[in-house]
């Protein structure tokens, strides 16, 4: 509520094009919208509803989540903003409970100021992962306009990496790749690339634990391929011939992925039953209020959410 996502919203339905795509739903709070719409100068209108399933089409929805006042302190994190945010977050999975919409797409929230009693919020895609997952778990597809790209060990520490690195954690990850790409991205058989660990295709975790693995997933009918250096792959854009990459930790390959993206990069919660995204874009609690934020991020993940729906 104190961050910048109504104003993503409202710039983004803005464009009343929009709404020939989709039924957009928004889950959050009728007094903080109008409060945020103020504040910015947002010229567009939103029609309260109950749930999802009472969406108008060709409306910009919003389902009243709670009606405590709230204070907003733009730009600032508070205990009462991470708390209005768990309420629209939970109302939203409720309402997919009920098959009330069809694809969730996230604005940007701060995790450290959601608290759960006897729940560490992990971020919205753990949590969607907990409520939704059905036993899977959740993997993030990084996606620019050239690239998908998984991590292996996504959150870790680079200290900690080799020690993470199996060949049944990559097989793992490269197998989810494989069949995200197939189902959600209809291409057939798709090509997966897999980057080393080390500056050298030679090293023991190449030799050891990575190449095994690119065999494994072979003889399992995964198209996998490397593995290859990340200077040698990017540097001569071998991502140009591939469908998927899985880089063995964050700091190889997703910078190098929004570094040569041409638009804005969307985070796809993958290997899930609910198709859930959100754009690669930060909470910016120093610019909120202030209008200088790009809808096109928020778009690119519209549109994603509902070619893979499609898809599906």
């Amino acid at each position: 509520t104190n961050g910048v996502g109504y104003e993503l919203i409202f710039k983004t339905f803005a464009d009343s094009g929009m709404l020939e795509l989709c039924t957009p739903v928004v889950y959050g709070s009728a007094k903080l919208a109008s409060f945020h719409k103020k504040a910015v100068g947002a010229d567009v209108t939103y029609h309260v509803v109950e749930s999802g399933a009472e969406a108008r089409p060709n409306h910009l929805n919003l389902v009243n989540c709670f009606d405590e006042e709230v204070k907003v302190d733009l730009g600032t994190p508070t205990a009462e903003s991470g708390a209005a945010a768990l309420k629209a977050l939970d109302k939203a999975m409720t309402d997919y409970r009920d098959d009330a919409y069809d694809v969730l797409v996230n604005c940007p929230v701060d995790n450290s100021n959601i608290h759960i009693e006897g729940y560490t919020f992990g971020g919205i895609s753990k949590y969607i992962e907990t409520c939704l997952g059905e036993g899977n778990k959740a993997v993030t597809l990084y996606l620019s306009d050239n690239m998908r790209m998984m991590v292996v060990a996504e959150e870790a520490s680079l200290k900690d990496v080799s020690s993470l690195l199996t060949k049944e954690l990559i097989e793992e990850k490269a197998t989810i790749l494989f069949n995200t790409i197939r189902r959600d991205f209809k291409i057939s058989n798709p090509r997966v690339a897999i980057l080393a660990l080390n500056p050298t295709e030679q090293g023991n975790e190449e030799k050891e634990i990575i190449a095994p693995a690119i065999s494994n997933l072979a003889e399992k009918g995964v198209q996998a391929f490397g593995p290859y250096t990340a200077e040698t792959f990017f540097e001569n854009r071998y991502y140009e011939e591939f469908d998927g990459i899985l880089a063995m930790h964050y700091d190889q390959g997703v910078p190098l992925l929004k570094t040569l993206a041409t638009e804005s990069v969307v985070k796809f919660n993958a290997n899930l039953p609910i198709i859930s995204t959100e754009p690669d874009c930060h909470v910016r609690f120093n610019t909120t209020g202030q209008c200088p934020v790009d809808a096109n991020s928020l778009r690119h993940a519209i549109y994603t959410a509902i070619d893979i729906y499609r898809n599906r």
